[in-house]
C-alpha cells in the first residue's frame, strides 16, 4: 500500500495551517537573481541524517545537503550559505526571506503545502520510537500512547509526529514538546517522557549516541484510517518561487536516475526500500491526499 496521509489526518493538518502562516512574508530571491549572484542560502535543522552541519569540519552534510550541492552546481551556482535553525523555524524562515531553500528532507504534507512549495520527493522514510534502555514500557508503536493515557511521548516542535499522535487520539497532556533532537536523549533517559517519536532514521542515530536509550524493537509504522503513515521528504521553497522549484525539480529528476544519487542517499542509512519508495508518490499526490 502506498503510505500517505489519511483523510482524517489531512483534516487535522489543514486545521492547523493558519498557525504556520507568517503575515507580510518577504519576497524570496528568484532563480535569475540567485544565478546572477552565484550564491544561494540553504537552511538545515541539524537533524542527522537529513541535513546537518558537521561539528568537526563545519561542512553541511546529509541526504538533503549532499543532493542540494549537486543540484545548485548544475544550476550554475557556486556558493552556498548554509543556515542552521530549529525545525519549527524552517517554514517561517522561508516566508521571511531568511533563506532561499530548505534541504532538511522535510516531509511533504498538506498543511505545509498550504504555506510553502515543494520539489518532488528526494527521499522516503518510516517512523520510529526512541525509548529508555531496556524499553521498560514495552513500547512498539505510536498507538501505544492512545491505548494507555499514563504514557507520555516527546515530539519535536513543528514535526508531523504531532499530527499523527492527534489523529490516533493521544491526548495533549501526554505530549512533551522539545525544540530539537539534541534534547531527545536527556528527555527520555531522565523519564521526562516515556519515549521520543521521530523518524526511524533519527531514532537510530540518537540511539547510537548513548547507552541510556535504544530504538523500540518490533516497531510498526502507525496506521490511520487503514493507511500506513510513511513520509516523503523534499526541498522546500517560498510560495511564488516556482521558477527556482521547477529548475531544482528538473535536475533532481535526472540525478535520481544515477548511481551517484543512490550511493549518496544510501550512505546516510536509507534502506533499499526507502530509496525505491521515494519514487512511489508525487508531490501533487502528497499535497492533496
Amino acid at each position: 500500500m502506498h503510505a500517505t496521509i489519511s483523510k482524517a489526518l489531512k483534516t487535522t493538518l489543514l486545521a492547523s495551517a493558519a498557525a504556520l502562516t507568517v503575515a507580510g512574508a518577504a519576497q524570496a530571491a528568484s532563480l535569475e537573481e540567485i544565478q546572477e549572484s552565484g550564491s544561494i542560502r540553504i537552511a538545515v535543522a541539524n537533524e542527522i541524517p537529513y541535513g546537518y552541519i558537521d561539528p568537526v569540519s563545519g561542512e553541511a552534510m546529509g541526504a538533503g545537503p549532499d543532493v542540494a550541492k549537486h543540484i545548485v552546481e548544475e544550476l550554475g551556482v557556486t556558493d552556498i550559505e548554509w543556515i542552521t535553525t530549529d525545525f519549527s523555524s524552517l517554514i517561517p524562515g522561508l516566508q521571511a526571506d531568511r533563506f532561499d531553500m530548505v534541504a532538511a528532507e522535510m516531509a511533504i504534507i498538506p498543511t505545509r503545502c498550504a504555506t510553502v512549495i515543494y520539489s518532488e520527493p528526494n527521499t522516503s522514510y518510516g517512523e520510529g520510537l526512541l525509548v529508555p534502555a531496556g524499553n521498560p514500557e514495552g513500547l512498539s508503536g505510536y498507538a501505544d500512547f492512545a491505548e494507555n493515557s499514563d504514557l507520555t511521548v516527546a515530539i519535536m516542535a513543528g514535526a508531523n509526529q504531532l499530527d499523527m499522535m492527534q489523529a490516533l487520539g493521544v491526548s495533549e497532556d501526554q505530549l512533551v514538546t522539545i525544540s530539537s533532537n539534541a534534547d531527545a536523549i536527556s528527555t527520555v533517559s531522565t523519564g521526562r517522557a516515556d519515549a521520543y517519536a521521530a523518524t526511524g532514521l533519527t531514532a537510530s542515530e540518537l540511539a547510537g549516541q548513548s547507552d541510556a536509550v535504544e530504538v523500540a524493537e518490533g516497531f510498526t509504522d502507525p496506521v490511520i484510517d487503514g493507511t500506513e503513515q510513511r513520509s516523503w521528504g523534499g526541498f522546500v521553497f517560498a510560495q511564488g518561487n516556482e521558477e527556482l522549484r521547477d529548475a531544482v525539480n528538473e535536475v533532481l529528476a535526472e540525478y535520481k536516475q544515477t548511481d551517484e544519487w543512490l550511493e549518496t542517499v544510501s550512505g546516510y542509512g536509507f534502506t533499499d526500500a526507502d530509496t525505491s519508495r521515494s519514487f512511489d508518490m508525487s508531490t501533487e499526490e502528497l499535497c492533496t491526499e
